[in-house]
């Protein structure tokens, strides 16, 4: 939700797969997509091509109904469709929206419509979406602080920050909100309470599209691009805002899975969002959406989920670990940090699948100079190998940091396995955070091989 479009770098130019893992089972037989058909159908939408069901393993997601040919449309949502701050402005809130200074951001005015219309219950003409819609989300802003204790440092202070900010945007918000008294009988304290304005947050957060609008001066200079689509985010999340993807990137590394690319973005002509195909896919095959190149700190703290075997999953080396075992006796240690962080080597030091990264394993190289060596630093930095000695070293504290780690995760997943038989009502964030923890566990274990590994040329 903050200024400057980190959220469009997100959630624009997402890419859709579809997995081959097994049959979905038909859900749409079930009245709340009975209802969500009808009212996408008096909106101009009829689709031939996807169905809602449930996949073992993944949850709630879209099922291809026929074989899907290269470059075919799958979906053509109408604007009529779809909710945009302009369908905020042509609504009973749009004079209040219009007079208000300063102007609101386009998330707020999007959040306060969903909050508006959900709190209308069976007038509102959205009602048949807004059933279809998850009841509650697992980002971290959701999550207890119990529960939030339990993640890994970097991510605690991302979440601490999401949360922050939250109710940040809640609180000053406040005035907006009661100047919309006169549309409600009730205390508008009482129907946009912290609870119903986190969910609409998460709502537009986890599931909207990428589609530009102009500025205009009703808003704030926040971008307005955030646009939710019926149907189309059915593939997005269930119940449980992770279920549909969980195993998202584990399945395009899967040696059945096969990738199901597509073109999506809105089409000035027709009016119209559109995502078209751009290889062939089976009948009765899972359609999924991939929101591209994350690690699961990532996936977790934006979308509210974990994936296994995520390739971009990695786990993050901070400063004080980064230090934590290099000699306390190196006088040069100031000035070597130093150099790090002028050169932007003191963050995303991470160990990946393979092994650590290049980063990580120069920035160590770098600590690790003997005290003759450090007017070399600059050759460290662009990869240049300074000695046997330096190179082995570094390569010694990257295995103490990685065992440090296996040892931090194994320790947490078992108090997480006791909080689970303690605390029966937080299992699915205890699981979903055990989930992470373990992933995490794996990626050290690779890495921690790879490790000795490199270690041996050196013995």
């Amino acid at each position: 939700m903050r200024n400057g479009g980190g959220r469009t770098r997100r959630i624009r130019r997402r890419k859709l797969f579809t997995s081959s893992e097994s049959r979905g089972v038909n859900e749409s037989y079930k009245p709340e997509f009975i209802e969500l058909k009808k009212w996408l159908k008096d909106r101009k939408f009829e689709d031939t091509n996807l169905i809602p069901a449930r996949f073992p393993g993944t949850g709630r997601g879209l099922m291809s109904k026929t074989s899907l040919r290269e470059g075919q449309m799958i979906i053509s949502l109408p604007e009529s469709c779809l909710l945009t701050t302009d369908t905020v402005l042509r609504s009973y809130l749009g004079a209040y929206i219009a007079k208000w200074q300063p102007p609101p951001s386009p998330v707020l005015a999007l959040c306060t419509f969903l909050v508006s219309e959900k709190h209308a219950g069976d007038r509102s003409p959205w009602k048949p979406y807004l059933e279809v819609l998850p009841k509650a989300y697992t980002c971290p802003v959701c999550l207890e602080p119990e529960v939030v204790n339990l993640l890994p440092r970097p991510l605690k202070a991302k979440a601490r920050e999401q949360r922050t900010h939250v109710q940040e945007f809640v609180s000053s918000s406040r005035d907006f909100f009661s100047s919309l008294q006169p549309l409600f009988s009730e205390a508008v304290e009482s129907i946009f309470s912290y609870r119903a304005l986190l969910w609409a947050w998460c709502t537009v957060n986890t599931r909207a599209v990428y589609m530009k609008r102009a500025p205009r001066q009703c808003f704030s200079a926040e971008p307005d691009t955030c646009v939710l689509a019926p149907f189309l985010d059915l593939c997005t999340g269930g119940a449980c805002a992770h279920a549909v993807l969980f195993v998202t990137h584990a399945t395009l590394r899967s040696p059945r899975a096969h990738e199901r690319r597509v073109k999506a973005a809105f089409n000035e002509e027709t009016r119209c969002y559109e995502i078209r195909t751009t290889v062939s896919c089976g009948k009765h095959k899972e359609v999924l959406i991939c929101y591209g190149p994350h690690d699961n700190h990532r996936l977790l703290l934006e979308y509210g989920f974990v994936s296994v075997r995520n390739p971009h999953a990695c786990v993050y080396v901070s400063k004080d670990i980064l230090v934590k075992y290099l000699p306390s006796t190196d006088k040069q240690m100031n000035q070597k940090i130093s150099i790090l962080e002028d050169h932007d080597f003191i963050e995303n030091l991470t160990f990946g699948w393979d092994g650590p990264s290049w980063r990580l394993l120069t920035a160590l190289k770098l600590l690790c100079l003997e005290a003759e060596e450090l007017t070399c630093w600059k050759k460290v930095l662009i990869g240049e190998i300074i000695s046997d000695t330096n190179e082995k070293a570094s390569l010694d504290i990257a295995q103490k940091i990685c065992h440090y780690f296996i040892k931090e995760s194994k320790a947490v997943l078992q108090k997480v396995s006791h909080m689970k038989d303690e605390e029966v009502a937080l299992i699915n964030q205890l699981t979903l955070v055990e989930t992470l923890w373990t992933e995490e566990l794996k990626i050290l274990q690779a890495s921690a091989e790879t490790l000795t590994s490199l270690q041996t040329a050196f013995t």
